[in-house]
C-alpha cells in the first residue's frame, strides 16, 4: 500500500497532465512486453515480431534488465516533471550523474539474484554504455513505441479531458475520488494499491498525476521520496487493444517498412491537417524532427503543407492516405 499524505496547501497545488509523459512510457511499455495484460496481449506480439525483425532482441534485453517488470526499477530512466519530447527525455537520462547512476543502479542490483555487467557499467557512468543505453532507448522507441504514439496519446487524453472536467466541476478531492479502482481518497491520505509499502509526505509539494496508455493496473510513483510527487495512473481500457498499425496488418507493416516507423506514424496521423508543433506532439518528438518527417512525405507526394499566417498546416495526399490504408 502506497499512502500519500496531502497537508492543507497540497489540495491546491494538485495538477493534471493532459498527455502521458513519454519515459514513463517507455519504461512501462517494457514491462508489458515482459509481461502482458490481456488488453495488451496484441500488442506485444506484434511488438516482439518488430523487435526480432529489426534485430533489436540484444537491446530489448538490456533495457528490461535496467527496467524489469518488479517493484522497482531506477528513478532516473523517468526524468521529473512531464515530458513529452522523446529526444529531451533520452538527453536527460543520459545526463545523470554518476553518482546518482550508482546509487539507483546498486538499489537494483539488490533486487536481482545475481549481477550484471551491464548495470555495472551504467552504474559507472561509462560513456560508451550510456551511448549504447541512448541508441537502445531510440530503437526500441522507434520500432514498437511511434507506431502507436498516436493512438495511446489520444486515449489518455480523451481520460485526461474527462478528468479535467470533472475537477473543475467538482474541486480536486472528486478527481482523487474519481481516478479509477486501486485508490482511494480518504481525507487527507490518498491509499493506492501498491506492491510495497511506503508513504509518501507531500509536505506542501502537490502531486503531478499523468495518465498513462501503458501503465499496469495500478497506479505508480517515484521510488524516491525526495524527488518532486507525481503519480501515474492507468487510463481505462476496453478489453483488448487491436493496435491500428495492426489492422490490415501486410499493408501496414510495409508502410513501415518502405518509409520508416517514424514517417509511418507521422503520415497515420495527418488524417486531418496538423501544424508542425502538433505533429511534434502527436509523436512525442521535437519540432525540428517533425518538420523533417513532413518535408521528406511531402517531397514523396504524400503530404501537402499549406501556410496559414505564421505557421503551415500539412495534410496527407489522395497518395499518402491510399498508402496508409494499403492502396
Amino acid at each position: 500500500m502506497l499512502r500519500i499524505h496531502f497537508g492543507s496547501a497540497d489540495l491546491g497545488r494538485l495538477r493534471l497532465a493532459p498527455q502521458p509523459d513519454v519515459m514513463w512510457e517507455t519504461v512501462l511499455s517494457l514491462h508489458q512486453l515482459l509481461d502482458p495484460e490481456p488488453f495488451f496481449a496484441p500488442w506485444s506480439r506484434l511488438a516482439r515480431k518488430a523487435l526480432a525483425a529489426a534485430g533489436l532482441g540484444r537491446e530489448a534485453y538490456l533495457l528490461t534488465v535496467l527496467a524489469p517488470a518488479s517493484s522497482y526499477f531506477p528513478d532516473f530512466l523517468t526524468p521529473s516533471g512531464h515530458t513529452t519530447v522523446f529526444e529531451a527525455g533520452v538527453e536527460e537520462v543520459l545526463s545523470t550523474s554518476v553518482r546518482r547512476l550508482r546509487s539507483e543502479t546498486d538499489t537494483l542490483a539488490g533486487t536481482r539474484s545475481r549481477s550484471s555487467a551491464w548495470l555495472d557499467d551504467i552504474g559507472a557512468g561509462r560513456p560508451r554504455a550510456l551511448r549504447h543505453l541512448g541508441d537502445a532507448l531510440h530503437r526500441y522507441h522507434a520500432a514498437v513505441l511511434a507506431p502507436h504514439a498516436p493512438e495511446g496519446a489520444e486515449r489518455a487524453g480523451r481520460e485526461a479531458t474527462r478528468h479535467a472536467g470533472r475537477t473543475l466541476e467538482l474541486g480536486g478531492e472528486a478527481l482523487l475520488s474519481g481516478l479509477g479502482p486501486g485508490l482511494r481518497w480518504l481525507p487527507p491520505v490518498l491509499e493506492v494499491d501498491y506492491p510495497v509499502s511506503r508513504v509518501l509526505e507531500l509536505d506542501g509539494r502537490g502531486l503531478l498525476l499523468i495518465p498513462s496508455f501503458f501503465c499496469h493496473n495500478r497506479p505508480v510513483a517515484f521510488a524516491d521520496p525526495e524527488l518532486p510527487p507525481v503519480l501515474i495512473y492507468p487510463v481505462a481500457r476496453g478489453p483488448l487493444w487491436i493496435p491500428r498499425a495492426a489492422h490490415g496488418a501486410p499493408s501496414g507493416h510495409a508502410l513501415e517498412v518502405l518509409i520508416g516507423t517514424s514517417r509511418a506514424a507521422a503520415l497515420r496521423c495527418l488524417t486531418t491537417g496538423h501544424s508542425t508543433t502538433a505533429l511534434a506532439a502527436q509523436l512525442c518528438t521535437s519540432v525540428a524532427t517533425a518538420s523533417r518527417h513532413a518535408t521528406a512525405l511531402r517531397r514523396a507526394g504524400l503530404v501537402v503543407t499549406e501556410r496559414l499566417g505564421s505557421s503551415v498546416l500539412h495534410s496527407r495526399t489522395p497518395l499518402g492516405t491510399a498508402l496508409v490504408h494499403g492502396g
